[in-house]
Order: C-alpha cells, then structure tokens, then sequence
C-alpha cells in the first residue's frame, strides 16, 4: 500500500490520534496540579457545539470558529472554578462528573442550536492535516515551557503537598484556576477540530464513557512527562483498528492490555525515570575499575 492509498483509508484515523492527544495532554494539564477533574469532555462538547454553531448558523470563518470554541469552555471553566476547585481528590472529580451531566442535558435541551438528541449534522470538513499537527506541536511547545517555568514548579509543588505549597507563599487557588482553565481550552479545541473532521456531533459524544476513555489515555501513557498523553492516546485510538480481526473479542483483548499495564507499569508506559534505570546503567563487564 502506498502513501497516497494509506492516507485517503486511514486520515480520519490518523488526525483523530492527534485530537485524542489534545484531549490526554489537557487532562495531563490538570493532574500536573493535582487536580482530578472529569470535566474534560464536557469541556470538548462545548468547544465543539460553539465551534460548530458559529460556522454554520453565524458563518463565520473557520479561524473565528476555533476562537470561539477555546474561549467558550474557558469562560466556563472560570465560573465553575470558584466552587469546585476547593473540592479535591474524589470529591473534586464527582462535582466536575456531575458538571459534564449539567452540559449534556442543556445540549439536549437546546434543540433550536444544538438539535437535541439528533445532534449536529452536516459540519462544514474544515479540518485539515496540518491544523492538528499544528495545534498539537503549539500545545506541546507550550505545556513543555509552562512545565519549566515558575508556574510549572508551583504546580508540582501544590501536586506534591497543597498545604506546604501554600505555606511557603504559593497562591494555591490561582494556580488551580490557571491549570483548570488551561486544559478547558486544550480540550475546547480539540472538540473544535473534532466537530469539523467527523461531519456530525451528538451529545452522547461528550458523556461519562469519554470522560473516561481520556483520563485512560493520560494514566496510560503515564502522567510523568509529555511524551506519556501523547503515546497513550495513540495506543488508545489505533488498538480498536488494529484488533478489527478480533471483533467479537476485541473489547476483551482491549481491557486485558489495559489491566496488565496498570498492574505491571502503574507509573505509564512513559517513565522516564525508569528509562534512566533501564538504559543510563552500564553492564558490569563494560564497566571501568577504579
């Protein structure tokens, strides 16, 4: 199979790959900060159903579009931020749960812009290969400087124990607020993109099985650096392809990678820490006496 035949059957798959990256690297965002916040699909939903209204009821430009369906999850996640941040550990992920409930009911209930239970169809395809290979690379590129900047160490400090980060002077709420609102975005984006690569968007697309299915991309490629989102979110996305033959057991095959993983890796399968150990340590016999 050439290039040009593996591109036009397997695009879609591809560019989704890049999309689902988005979406782990916006969870990985949160958790970076300690924070387990199931609210990245609902984030998604509203990143798509804005991007998508604005181009096809408003018709505006396809940039504009994206604009739109970064800024609105955002401006959502600020005015949730308030009450649930200062919830944490299960708690904090149950409030975001039932805030991912609250936009999949207001979805179905806004027939007139959102169409209800049929869902959106007919989106303009205005995704292209080098959007999502762009928007991932700017993302990557970003999250990488935000990781090593000031901010980045705060939140591994306020990951690592929130009363001593607080203690030493760090604003624990603000960098909850900037961490939160961050991964809205990413993931509005990537529902953005989403919505005009696959043509149609339903509500059922943004419930608790993605909310899920991304916070395994994230634990799965491991939570320890950027590479680990990006890799799990690969392996997430293709394992359904690739285990097509498999059909009547591949849910099955697909849940036992997962456990064994989990029980053998439960740092990810990208540890750079491990790596170190596995591949920095010279053999013995290669090693010089002193």
């Amino acid at each position: 199979m050439d290039l040009e035949n593996f591109w036009a059957i397997y695009s879609n798959l591809v560019l989704t790959v890049g999309i689902n990256a988005l979406l782990a690297l916006s969870i990985w965002l949160t958790l970076s900060c300690g924070l387990l916040a199931m609210a990245n699909a609902a984030f998604m939903g509203i990143g798509a159903y804005t991007a998508s209204i604005l181009t096809m009821n408003a018709g505006m430009p396809f940039p504009v579009a994206l604009l739109g369906g970064v800024v609105a999850p955002s401006l959502v996640a600020l005015v949730i931020g308030g009450p649930t941040l200062r919830l944490s550990g299960v708690y904090l992920a149950m409030a975001t749960l039932g805030f991912g409930e609250v936009v999949r009911v207001l979805i179905l209930n806004a027939e007139t812009y959102t169409g209800g239970a049929l869902g959106l169809n007919g989106i303009p395809q205005l995704t292209r290969w080098w959007h999502v290979v762009g928007f991932l690379v700017l993302v990557l590129l970003l999250l990488w400087r935000l990781r090593r900047s000031r901010v980045g160490r705060a939140f591994e400090a306020i990951k690592e124990d929130e009363i001593a980060a607080g203690m030493m002077g760090i604003p624990v709420m603000t960098h909850k607020f900037i961490a939160f609102t961050l991964g809205a975005a990413i993931a509005g984006l990537a529902g953005a993109l989403n919505a005009h690569l696959t043509f149609f968007i339903g509500p059922s697309e943004f419930g608790f099985d993605r909310g899920v299915e991304i916070l395994t991309m994230a634990i799965l490629g491991g939570i320890n650096g950027l590479a680990g989102p990006v890799l799990g979110a690969a392996i997430i996305t293709v394992l359904p392809e690739a285990l097509r033959a498999f059909q009547d057991f591949r849910l099955m095959i697909n849940g036992a990678i997962l456990v064994i993983i989990v029980l053998f890796l439960p740092r990810g399968l990208w540890d750079p820490a491990r790596m170190r150990r596995w591949f920095g340590r010279r053999p013995a016999a290669l090693a010089v006496p002193r």
